[in-house]
């Protein structure tokens, strides 16, 4: 072997100046092709590293740039490469983190002003700031992702009218609700929709917590005059979880200053916080008053459709098959919040396929005993005809009504039964809550459907979801 030989499939050392150049005749057709809006969003910072096996390798510093460039732009970059050099046969483009790319050939980066980085005081070039855009958005929380229901359609138009008009039509937008009703998804949404109508607007997407660090630390190295222009020259700045600066006086002053700044230019703001503007405790009353000034939208906590709806999406999305009755088992029994109920589904279709065991109800019940008890709470007889009613299709008011048709009198004889062996009150309480029945029509419905489990497989099924549904 020749002394200098150099390993296979890689290029030689004095090559890589003729491949630099013709990269950089790739980056300037791209560049009138595309503009220069969509230019520096996503093709500037690609990194070529060299030539392996035929194909051109090229590194981009986060996976969402590299799926995006892959579905817009691999043909035409694998065109424009095969025109400048024949020997290329395609184009392979990686994920190298931006401190780790050591590229063939440097390019001198423009300089802006991300207030999104703080893990160094300096300045960040471009492809740091996508790669600190996209590494802060999760690329599953789109519009597109998020199921809707009553509960939260409101919050769902608004945000989606922010995204799609630049005009800052609803400024302030103020996103609010419990824990894992979907106020994050929404604002990931947001920003994911922005950047991809118009590249080239500048969003910044941040925690609170992570707004008062910078502000903090700009204090610390006492340049809060930079920060101030960082946060004020942004086209859209959206602040998660805004709560967190309850009690924290001089931050509130500043964020109460850089909001006014903005919606004085016509600026976009959103926020998300747990509560509605006029609930936050311990924030001034004069941020209070700016935070409603715009469209409050709330998620309320969802119903057994919405959550039903959300594990069928999550279900398609992970390419699985869960019986119905698994999906309505967990749709009934886990209320607290959507990341817990998607946590479940996930957990429990894992345990399925390293175990090797059929996902049934009670692999759910054996998997899931942690989170069900923790959903577990004291039964009432409302919620026992609720869950019948929803199960079985028919209106609440069958449960006091005096129609004795069998889709509504076999319903309301198993909630009278649920009622008898879920609960601790007494026949003629139960009689009452179902329209003021005798304790022997409560009686005779408990009897009628014990007899009717022991011979109708169907209605023995059901029964017992339901029951398994209400935590008996």
């Amino acid at each position: 072997m020749a002394e200098h030989a150099v390993p296979e499939g890689r290029i030689a050392a004095q090559a890589e100046p003729i491949l630099s150049q013709q990269w950089q005749r790739v980056r300037g057709r791209l560049r009138q092709e595309v503009g220069e809006a969509a230019f520096h969003s996503w093709l500037h910072p690609i990194v070529l590293e060299g030539v392996r096996d035929g194909a051109v390798q090229m590194a981009l510093p986060t996976r969402f740039m590299r799926d995006w460039v892959n579905r817009h732009y691999a043909d035409r970059l694998r065109c424009l490469w095969t025109g400048e050099n024949p020997t290329v046969r395609g184009i392979d483009i990686v994920v190298v983190p931006a401190r780790s790319v050591r590229p063939v050939e440097a390019v001198a980066p423009a300089i802006v002003r991300p207030p999104v980085e703080d893990t160094e005081p300096t300045l960040s070039s471009e492809a740091a700031a996508e790669a600190a855009f996209a590494g802060q958005l999760d690329p599953r929380f789109t519009f597109q992702d998020f199921v809707v229901g009553k509960p939260n359609e409101l919050a769902f138009a608004a945000a989606r009218r922010v995204a799609e008009h630049p005009t800052a039509e609803y400024n302030p937008l103020f996103l609010y609700g419990g824990v894992g009703l979907g106020k994050t998804h929404l604002m990931h949404a947001i920003a994911w929709e922005i950047r991809r109508r118009d590249p080239s607007r500048r969003v910044v997407y941040m925690s609170a917590e992570k707004f008062m660090y910078q502000f903090v630390r700009a204090l610390r190295f006492k340049n809060t005059i930079e920060f101030k222009n960082q946060f004020r020259s942004v086209d859209v700045l959206m602040i998660d979880d805004v709560q967190f600066i309850s009690g924290k006086d001089s931050t509130q002053e500043e964020f109460f200053h850089t909001f006014n700044a903005l919606v004085d230019q016509r600026r976009q703001v959103i926020i998300s916080a747990d509560k509605s503007p006029s609930d936050l405790e311990g924030l001034e009353e004069r941020l209070r008053s700016r935070l409603g000034w715009g469209l409050v939208a709330d998620l309320h906590p969802t119903t057994y459709e919405l959550r039903l709806g959300i594990l069928q999406s999550k279900m398609e999305q992970q390419g699985v098959t869960i019986p119905q009755k698994v999906l309505e088992f967990l749709a009934h029994k886990i209320q607290s919040n959507v990341r817990e109920l998607e946590g479940a589904l996930t957990r429990l279709t894992a345990h399925a396929k390293l175990v090797g065991r059929a996902i049934t109800v009670e692999v759910a019940l054996d998997v899931l005993q942690d989170v069900l008890r923790a959903n577990d709470r004291r039964v009432t007889i409302e919620e026992i005809q609720k869950k019948v009613c929803e199960h079985y299709g028919i209106r609440h008011s069958d449960m006091s009504s005096a129609r004795r048709a069998r889709a509504v009198a076999r319903p309301r004889q198993v909630a009278m039964y649920l009622a008898k062996q879920l609960t601790t009150r007494s026949l003629p309480e139960i009689g009452r809550k179902f329209g003021g029945r005798d304790h022997t029509t409560v009686m005779h419905a408990v009897r009628k459907i014990e007899e009717l489990t022991a011979i109708e497989t169907a209605l023995a099924e059901d029964v017992e979801l339901l029951r398994r549904m209400l935590g008996g």
